[in-house]
């Protein structure tokens, strides 16, 4: 079933009943959605209120809900607690995963991604046989940081050497900050679906961090983002602000085609079986993992 994806940028009041989200505006309602339908939830404007009772109903249909910050970037997610019910032994394996069999999957990791940002410069008809370059370089859990140079390369190619990626500037950078917060959270909706505990990373190992391994698993994703990006990217550097129409063409990527096991499927959708593979790789050594790509 092909999931929605909402976005609510104004003062709302949002409560639910009969089954339905419903969202209040100035006292009417301006818009109802059947909550089984819905996939991921984005509230981002500080004047929007939301009941407990439509919080639970959300969590208990699987959609996660992202809370924005004033400048309307998603900065918390909430996902549901218990979305299968193997989830206390897929945990234990996830715990019991060795230590090579996690560098292993970061090394799948790492050239997914490197082949898609490869795969997003040719889209754009710019220069990609150097970024292709690394892939063949990559070894188990990444010892010399091949990702990095990579990067480096990737950054220069698609939007110039003059550009830095910094998550505080504003402009391209806000953009891309969007778009990455929003497939992380599909990830992480993806993991918790699937019973996977979102924390416990692979390479990502960060105390603070309640989302270790969608941080990990959503790499391979990003260039799909920065694609999307460089369409959209501003006339103004320095933009301070996003308009409806680049909020929309990063949230409908979610919606978007990709394939995966030699099928073509939303990308909601195609994130079930990224997430199945990797439960399955935590018992099966063998089994590679299946990366959607656009």
């Amino acid at each position: 079933m092909i999931k929605r994806t909402i976005e609510i940028s104004n003062p709302s009041r949002i409560s639910c009943g009969m089954g339905q989200l419903v969202i209040e505006q100035d006292g009417d309602i301006a818009g109802q959605s059947p909550i089984e339908d819905l996939g991921v939830l984005i509230l981002a404007h500080p004047a929007i209120s939301i009941t407990q009772a439509a919080i639970a109903a959300c969590l208990e249909a699987q959609c996660v809900l992202v809370f924005c910050d004033r400048k309307f970037l998603p900065v918390s997610v909430l996902l549901p607690l218990w979305a299968n019910s193997l989830h206390s032994k897929i945990v234990k394996d996830q715990i019991a995963l060795t230590k090579p069999a996690q560098k292993r999957l970061w090394q799948q990791v790492v050239i997914g991604k490197i082949e898609a940002q490869t795969c997003a410069l040719k889209t754009l008809n710019l220069s990609h046989n150097e970024v292709k370059s690394f892939s063949a370089r990559v070894k188990s859990g990444d010892p010399e940081n091949i990702e990095a140079q990579a990067a480096r390369v990737y950054w220069d190619k698609l939007f110039g050497k003059s550009f830095r990626r910094n998550r505080e500037k504003p402009g391209i950078n806000m953009l891309l900050n969007y778009g990455y917060a929003v497939m992380r959270a599909a990830v992480a909706r993806a993991l918790c679906g699937s019973g996977l505990n979102p924390s416990l990373g692979i390479h990502h190992h960060n105390q603070y961090d309640a989302m270790c391994l969608a941080d990990d698993l959503v790499e391979p994703l990003r260039p799909a983002v920065d694609l999307v990006v460089y369409r959209l990217a501003p006339h103004d550097a320095n933009a301070e602000t996003m308009t409806r129409q680049q909020k929309t063409e990063l949230l409908n990527l979610l919606n978007q085609p990709f394939y995966i096991l030699k099928k073509s499927m939303p990308l909601l959708v195609a994130l079930q079986y990224y997430a199945a593979s990797f439960k399955t790789a935590l018992t099966q050594p063998d089994v590679r993992l299946e990366i959607p790509f656009s």
